[in-house]
């Protein structure tokens, strides 16, 4: 059984996900009844009639059970009391059975707008901190409830910038992952880590890093032209050559680079205090259409500092896409400012970090792209011991996206 838990932080994102199961599941089972009818020689209805059969001849409590000829659908949400004390204390209560299930615990620890508690009145604003400690009490109710397996939903993996050393500084990246290791998880699933360095830390969790190139260029090819030939992709930094390198390749498009130095003394605050101190460009912009693609916006100054230099150098359209966008402080403000000005034309984003459309959604500058599909697919095929492998490499997809576009 797939069971989808989900902390309040992670509330929106797994509603999305129980959705897209819950049409997997039917797909499947259609599939499922058209080739047994098919194979057996069976009208369609005592196949269900059958697969019926044999489901109730599995359980032990057959007051459950519904319509022996039609599908039953799935219950896939696991009810939860989510418990936030005086002190900052957090307790889950698992509120069904999860014995032997194949739990998947949901949390956005990015999600800071605020979140409903059993015991508030009011709701409650939380910490990547506070939603890191909520995720670790829910892993711990599921183990101890008898959950078979857990594993974690991590649409933003924290801490992951913390993952060198520089000096005197801790490898946080890996001790989050070690702590959900030591907890019992068996896997994490994440969306571009932003180091693949931090999969190489763990003993036994495995971690699936999934990729939402597909998604953003679905999104991408509503307000640009995937064929144009004046489309140049431009790396915003060194170490996004290898993502915007991928979108390069696949689009048979020019790639450029954006150069920058750092004054590491310096802290970047927010989008117009930023620790970059030079900029240069490898590339041709003049006249052509820009897409640009990174992992995340924090407080967006490097990226508002890199679509100045471009629109200088004569770019048109720039468009930015980031897989997570935490928009940081005042970032949102300040991307209005920017787009007003004329400075940028979209930037895409995916909903794996959680936004309203009051503050985010409803900007005429932002477009959205849709991962939680990416995470049910994933879920189904790893309870059911599939490979993952055309949901790392999404080439194929990508391909046939380009060839209808």
């Amino acid at each position: 059984m797939i069971g989808i838990l989900s902390c309040p932080g992670g509330k929106h994102f797994s509603e999305n996900i129980i959705s897209h199961l819950n049409t997997i599941s039917y797909q499947k089972f259609k599939q499922k009844v058209s080739l047994i009818a098919e194979k057996y020689k069976m009208t369609r209805n005592d196949v269900i009639r059958e697969m019926n059969l044999a489901s109730d001849l599995r359980q032990e409590n057959l007051e459950a059970s519904g319509d022996p000829d039609q599908y039953r659908k799935p219950h896939f949400a696991i009810p939860a009391k989510f418990t936030r004390f005086a002190n900052g204390e957090f307790k889950t209560e698992i509120q069904a059975t999860v014995r032997n299930f194949d739990v998947y615990i949901v949390q956005d620890v990015e999600n800071h707008y605020p979140l409903k508690f059993d015991n508030c009145d009011e709701p409650q604003v939380l910490s990547i901190n506070d939603h890191l400690m909520c995720l670790f009490v829910t892993v711990d109710a599921a183990l101890q409830a008898g959950a078979k397996r857990v594993t974690v939903v991590l649409p933003t993996y924290p801490y992951s910038r913390q993952h060198q050393k520089k000096g005197r500084e801790g490898l946080s990246a890996a001790r989050i992952g070690q702590i959900l290791e030591y907890f019992g998880v068996s896997r994490i699933i994440t969306l571009d880590i932003h180091s693949k360095e931090i999969e190489n830390t763990f003993n036994n969790l495995r971690l699936e890093n999934l990729h939402a190139s597909y998604q953003i260029l679905k999104t991408l090819s509503t307000v640009i032209n995937l064929k144009d030939e004046k489309l140049v992709i431009v790396s915003p930094d060194a170490g996004s050559v290898q993502r915007n390198k991928f979108y390069s390749t696949t689009l048979k498009r020019p790639l450029g680079m954006l150069y920058k130095e750092r004054d590491y003394s310096r802290a970047s605050r927010n989008a117009k205090k930023n620790n970059i101190t030079n900029m240069r460009l490898l590339g041709f912009v003049k006249d052509r259409n820009v897409f640009m693609s990174d992992d995340m916006i924090g407080t967006g100054g490097t990226l508002l500092k890199a679509m100045r230099l471009l629109q200088k150098r004569g770019a048109k359209k720039i468009v930015a896409a980031v897989s997570l966008p935490f928009f940081s402080g005042d970032a949102i403000d300040v991307f209005d400012a920017a787009y007003n000005e004329g400075l940028f034309y979209r930037v895409i984003g995916t909903n794996a970090v959680f936004h309203t459309k009051e503050r985010l959604l409803n900007k005429e500058w932002y477009l959205s792209a849709d991962v939680t599909n990416l995470f049910a697919k994933a879920i189904y095929r790893l309870h059911y011991n599939r490979s993952l492998s055309s949901l790392l490499d999404n080439r194929d997809i990508i391909n046939e996206l380009l060839k209808n576009t």
